[in-house]
């Protein structure tokens, strides 16, 4: 987000009615009173966020999905601008110098670097470092891996399983390479990995997403197994197998940890569909690991994705397909609740056509 263009100084005296009207005017809040009053502040704006009426609100009857979707996502995006202006003082060694304010400078190193002047950063990004450094420090349970995989700040988290039980468990054309398109945390080169493929290269351009697959994959003991390069989509080369998880929904991210699930134009999928053929081996199976979300949301047809695979020079050998077990697709007050619970997670096994 940019910076706000007016700035008001806020304390324990402001009430959350005021900081609200504030926040939704645009000026953002710098806070110089009590840490934890801040934090039950910015609870206070939450309550009144979600309460907001919208304007002009239509009958569910009369929405298409995708109109829907847009309409949850204006929502949420205003609702994190008016939540972001809630600002606290950062000093140049990222302590906070307010009362009561917690020791929260490993998370803020882990974030963004070294240090070397004052600055501000809105209350709601810093407690999301503080569940970043959390995830980081715990991991996350793969069942497919029977390990823990430690997703760095910015980097998409695989608490969805399914997807990755899919890759461990179709079968292989081959033992010898692999390559992991996109690896984000390093979840699917490990998987490969841990299944005998004697190497596999693992690539990103997102310099968090290769310094956490590195991490990762040296935490398994995997690092002399797996290459990881900064590359945009495919490193040089071929392989029998070329793995890609692209992101599901051709949808414009807000910020960096979304590029995971937002594809606009769906830029990932049609780059890896229109450059598998290159650089697959004679016999050799790409696999796209892919949600039928944006279908259910009405952002992509199954016809299209079919008309891509074909125009790609591509056959379908097979598909894997799973339902997801996350909370939300049983959540029937999730406003794409519809859409979530008919998800269903394929892993399409693709050819030369």
């Amino acid at each position: 987000m940019p910076p706000p263009k007016r700035v008001a100084i806020a304390d324990d005296t402001m009430t959350a009615d005021a900081a609200y009207r504030l926040a939704c005017e645009g000026t953002a809040l710098l806070w110089r009173g009590d840490f934890q009053n801040a934090r039950q502040l910015l609870q206070a704006l939450a309550r009144r966020a979600e309460r907001k009426p919208r304007k002009k609100q239509i009958p569910s009857s009369h929405i298409s999905p995708a109109e829907s979707f847009h309409l949850h996502r204006q929502a949420q995006s205003q609702r994190a601008r008016t939540l972001a202006m809630l600002l606290i003082p950062l000093e140049a060694d990222y302590s906070i110098p307010l009362r009561r304010a917690p020791d929260l400078r490993q998370a803020c190193l882990e974030a963004y670097g070294a240090g070397g002047e004052s600055s501000v950063v809105s209350l709601r990004e810093l407690l999301g470092l503080v569940g970043a450094h959390e995830w980081r420090k715990k991991g996350v349970e793969v069942p497919a891996l029977g390990a823990r995989i430690h997703p760095h700040y910015g980097v998409f988290s695989p608490v969805r399983g399914e997807y990755v039980e899919l890759v461990a468990q179709a079968p292989l054309p081959a033992v010898e390479l692999a390559f992991d398109i996109g690896t984000g945390s390093g979840v699917l080169a490990a998987v490969l990995a841990r299944r005998g493929i004697a190497q596999v290269v693992a690539t990103d351009q997102d310099v968090r997403a290769l310094a956490c697959a590195r991490d990762n994959l040296a935490r398994l003991g995997f690092a002399g197994q797996v290459e990881v390069v900064q590359a945009d989509l495919f490193p040089e080369g071929r392989a029998p197998l070329v793995v890609c998880n692209p992101p599901w929904v051709p949808a414009r991210p807000s910020s960096t940890v979304e590029r995971a699930v937002y594809d606009p134009d769906s830029r990932m999928l049609l780059g890896f569909l229109n450059g598998l053929t290159a650089h697959l081996t004679p016999g050799g199976e790409g696999w796209l690991i892919l949600s039928d979300l944006a279908e259910h949301l009405g952002l992509r047809t199954r016809e299209k994705l079919l008309g891509m695979i074909a125009a790609a020079g591509l056959r379908v050998l097979d598909r894997m397909d799973v339902r997801p077990r996350h909370p939300r697709a049983s959540d029937a007050a999730d406003p794409l609740h519809i859409a979530r619970a008919a998800e269903i997670t394929s892993l399409w096994r693709l050819a030369k056509g």
